[in-house]
């Protein structure tokens, strides 16, 4: 007997299950990120002997509000306390079709884990945890594989039916420091070089891609092993990938721009166009990743407060900082690190380290002197706020001495 580790709150729903004769088994990624020592509120439960998820929800009402989206692929979901919780029943995928959707799903009450978990791709994937019995069941060897460092598929002769699978190998390697092994390298090697990659939509791809860049300690190794897959990467840049992942902060969004971007920080901004097309039709993305690729070009020539002050009009100062640092710290180049740490603190004393510097002088100003709303407006307010950033009024008060200057000489 092996007592996994998984939340006691749970019990109560297990024991419900129990009493109608299901048998509950915590599968997939709950269960690997267990044995790696990694903390994870989504969990994915496989049942065994009930028929429909009908009955599933009728027991499970009590529990909170089922969502029924992934019915008709034997899947239901219920959000319970702080968990995530994903309820199926054991199913065979039948390939019938191109794509990653192209499977009829069968469902069956009384199959066993070993011909359910036949399914999933990796044996890293296909190892569940028996909450009646209390005990590891591993029918492929993935805990030992796992213990090993090795990347292995449960079936080579169906692996090749989802072509989503060549990148979730990568992303897997990268994020839990894997290798793969030599069977499984070539067929997805074969798989990219038969284009079965392009049967599917751009958005799972990124999907993928986002996985490997922000759930990973070195991208860099699923970015290498997709070039090597014949995936076009379209960058050379991704080891700073590596050490900008020692530095990523608690915004996901943030954490994809500063990836996307440190692995185009050198392209021309048609070359960064294509690149980003590849993955992602985000305008908002493209807009923060070229922004701050233009303004890391910048950097170099930064040499007084108002060439700060406008790079803060155009970018996130810390966000900057933390690609560019990413960047001369990959390349060796002391100098600009040392830069770099100058600025942050020179932002900070400013004020700008995560906004530009706050106008002082604004439209009802301008009304308060007597001018009516015109055109003029946006050109007064243009420059103030640059004689602002070159220091000619640091405060209210001598920024009304300024504007009534201005107007006077206009």
């Amino acid at each position: 007997m092996e007592i996994m580790d998984y939340p006691v709150e749970l019990n109560i729903l297990f024991d419900t299950l129990k009493k109608s004769d299901i048998k509950p088994v915590i599968v997939g990624g709950y269960v690997r990120d267990w044995l790696l020592h990694k903390k994870s509120k989504d969990i994915d439960i496989e049942l065994y002997g009930v028929l429909s998820l009908d009955k599933v929800e009728e027991i499970l009402k009590e529990f909170g509000d089922i969502n029924s989206v992934g019915k008709s692929f034997g899947v239901c979901k219920l959000k319970f306390k702080e968990y995530e919780l994903d309820f199926s029943l054991p199913r065979k995928d039948n390939k019938t079709k191109s794509g990653h959707r192209g499977f009829d799903v069968e469902v069956y009450s009384h199959i066993d884990f070993k011909t359910a978990a036949s399914r999933r791709d990796f044996t890293i994937n296909a190892i569940g945890y028996d909450v009646i019995e209390k005990k590891i069941v591993d029918p492929f060897g993935g805990r030992e594989d796992l213990k090993n460092g090795v990347l292995r598929a449960v079936n080579l002769g169906s692996f090749g039916e989802d072509p989503l699978r060549v990148l979730r190998a990568a992303q897997f390697c990268a994020r839990f420091n894997l290798h793969i092994e030599h069977n499984l390298y070539f067929i997805c090697k074969d798989m990219v070089s038969k284009n079965l990659l392009a049967e599917l939509p751009k958005e799972r791809i990124f999907e993928e891609i986002k996985k490997l860049l922000l759930k990973s300690q070195k991208p860099s190794i699923g970015l290498k092993l997709l070039e090597e897959f014949g995936f076009d990467t379209l960058t050379k840049n991704m080891f700073i990938s590596d050490t900008l992942a020692k530095k990523l902060t608690t915004n996901e969004q943030t954490n994809l721009v500063l990836m996307l971007a440190t692995l185009c920080y050198n392209f021309k901004q048609n070359d960064i166009e294509l690149f980003l097309s590849k993955l992602t039709n985000e305008k908002e993305l493209f807009h923060r990743v070229v922004s701050l690729v233009e303004t890391h070009k910048k950097l170099d020539d930064l040499n007084d407060d108002y060439t700060l002050y406008k790079l803060a009009t155009l970018t996130n100062i810390r966000e900057l900082l933390i690609l560019s640092s990413s960047i001369y710290n990959t390349d060796d180049n002391s100098k600009m690190v040392k830069k770099c740490e100058d600025i942050y603190k020179k932002a900070e004393e400013l004020g700008i380290i995560d906004k530009k510097l706050p106008p002082l002088l604004m439209g009802r100003d301008i009304l308060k002197l007597g001018l009516h709303p015109s055109p003029k407006f946006s050109q007064i307010l243009d420059d103030a706020y640059e004689a602002q950033m070159h220091g000619e009024f640091e405060n209210y008060y001598k920024a009304l001495i300024w504007l009534n200057n201005y107007l006077k000489s206009i």
